[in-house]
């Protein structure tokens, strides 16, 4: 049953912070291949029905801007969690919809125009996107892919950063929304390695729950 909840003056380092960094990245690491790992179990688990779960428990219990809105998702590669139905119910509710595009590695993403039916092209890092030829869009509402979250909102992605950034830059001009990370259940951890650039989540909807994350 699913149910819902309220992320000196001198340059020199001293020696400390280059270890913290790198006991950071090593953490995310081995997180990062357990959870690989553990997705595709759990994608193998739930089935295609997880998709409509998510949909069905995301527009219940998520508070939604109002139609007209611009939304923006992913298309899902490999065992990332089949967001399509919803995007195709938000559009059928009156919501603009857009998919990520990289523009190159350190830049935070672009959004462009999506709508069911729309043929995709080969985007970066396998990606499928929206051809060159569809508007951007700036989105209110962010839909996030993940491979472990926790409750307080941190998310650990593939390791490029393009998120952080890009959540980053969007909440210094006042947008979106929400972001809102969306995943199997079974991606849920205890607590993601994060430092203080890392960007947290409002919000996480699983085929079988959704929650505000704490302090969001």
């Amino acid at each position: 049953m699913r149910h819902a909840s309220d992320r000196n003056g001198s340059a020199r380092l001293s020696p400390a912070a280059p270890q913290r960094s790198t006991g950071l990245d090593a953490e995310k690491k081995a997180l990062r291949a357990a959870q690989t790992e553990r997705r595709a179990r759990l994608a193998r688990a739930a089935g295609p029905r997880a998709g409509e779960e998510l949909r069905d428990g995301f527009l219940a219990d998520v508070p939604l801007p109002p139609p007209g809105a611009v939304v923006s998702a992913f298309w899902p590669m490999g065992d990332e969690i089949d967001v399509r139905p919803l995007l195709e119910r938000l559009d059928a509710l009156g919501y603009r919809c857009s998919l990520p595009v990289t523009v190159g590695r350190g830049k935070p993403l672009v959004f462009r125009r999506w709508s069911p039916g729309l043929a995709l092209v080969p985007g970066g890092f396998g990606t499928s996107v929206p051809p060159e030829d569809q508007p951007l869009a700036t989105p209110d509402l962010l839909i996030v892919p993940l491979l472990a979250f926790d409750r307080q909102g941190y998310r650990l992605g593939y390791g490029g950063g393009f998120y952080d950034r890009t959540l980053e830059a969007l909440r210094a001009a006042g947008r979106p929304h929400l972001a809102v990370g969306v995943g199997y259940a079974g991606q849920e951890v205890a607590r993601v390695p994060h430092h203080e650039g890392d960007q947290r989540l409002d919000w996480v909807v699983t085929e079988r729950d959704a929650f505000r994350a704490a302090g969001a």
